[in-house]
């Protein structure tokens, strides 16, 4: 089943100062929002005409082996042969199965810096290396975390900020501590849901609040996590605790949050936050078990820079 997004959440004050605040249920369509990358590549590096001889003359893109080249002389890179049917996009002769070896012996010999270099990567990598350092430079910039819609806005985190501001319309919230409850009627017809995204200004860092409803194997339930605005290596250095609970039962869960650079369903699949089953959660909620009011407080502090850095999650249940 699709995924949808049904959002009801009633912000409770906390002890850092967390305004009262009620956001109505609503339904957001699946828009598309599409954007340029917030930073580009540094103008101020100047490529020579070796370098313009590399450029895919239909991609614009860097070529890497096998470059292919025509009768003529002109080249491609190996994914736009294709899609140009086996005709050259120059002068419009057959391709057939040319190889530029010269070119791609000369590409060898090349180094270049990192594509996000005015992101602020510094590193300069030998032509064939250069890919490979890309794909996982730290510099190169963080896809929209939001999860209700696929979004391909991409940009360092001031940029994200305000498009999840400005274009998601998401909670914003400056504190460490946060009292939410999570409102739906009839939770039974709903097996696939995601609730409105919250974002937490704290110690100079952003962290995003998520709380879906999914089916883990037959069993409906609800999950409640944390990620954190940033790399891998910085989310070491936070913690947080969530807890839910009523009439004397109570679960909680405490891990070190997730960074944006793994999605938000790869950290749903792979279980890490607060799982409650919905009978459950039903259960929390009090009433005739018809619908949903699931209060979820939690808080995010940071390490000490003694501590192990490992940040396995370690769950605490107790019931």
């Amino acid at each position: 089943m699709a995924t949808i997004e049904i959002q009801s959440v009633e912000c409770v004050p906390a002890s850092d100062g967390v305004e009262d605040e009620e956001i109505s249920s609503q339904t957001h369509p699946n828009n598309q929002y599409s954007s340029k990358p917030h930073l580009l590549l540094s103008s101020a590096i100047a490529p020579t005409s070796v370098h313009e001889l590399l450029e895919c003359p239909v991609c614009t893109n860097f070529m890497y082996p096998p470059i292919h080249q025509c009768h003529n002389g002109h080249t491609l890179c190996s994914t736009c042969k294709t899609r140009v049917h086996n005709r050259c996009p120059t002068c419009r002769q057959e391709l057939g199965d040319i190889r530029c070896l010269a070119l791609e012996k000369v590409a060898e010999s090349l180094e270049l810096p990192c594509r996000y270099y005015s992101l602020g990567c510094p590193e300069i990598f030998p032509y064939y290396s250069k890919l490979k350092h890309e794909a996982i430079c730290n510099f190169r910039p963080y896809s929209c975390p939001y999860a209700g819609s696929e979004c391909i806005v991409t940009g360092d985190i001031p940029h994200l900020v305000a498009h999840l501001r400005d274009d998601h319309k998401v909670d914003m919230h400056t504190g460490f501590t946060f009292n939410h409850r999570y409102v739906k009627s009839n939770p039974r017809e709903v097996e696939n849901a995601t609730w409105m995204l919250t974002v937490f200004n704290c110690f100079g860092q952003y962290f995003c609040l998520h709380f879906e409803a999914f089916q883990l194997g037959m069993a409906p339930v609800y999950m409640a996590f944390l990620r954190f605005m940033g790399d891998e290596v910085e989310a070491h250095n936070y913690s947080y605790s969530l807890e839910v609970g009523a009439n004397g039962r109570k679960l909680t869960w405490e891990g070190t949050p997730r960074s944006i650079r793994d999605s938000h369903r790869k950290v749903r699949d792979s279980h890490d936050g607060l799982i409650i089953q919905r009978n459950m959660a039903l259960f929390f909620s009090g009433g005739d078990k018809k619908e949903l009011k699931l209060r979820v407080t939690g808080r995010i502090w940071k390490e000490q820079q003694n501590i192990d850095a490992a940040g396995a999650c370690v769950p605490n249940i107790s019931i």
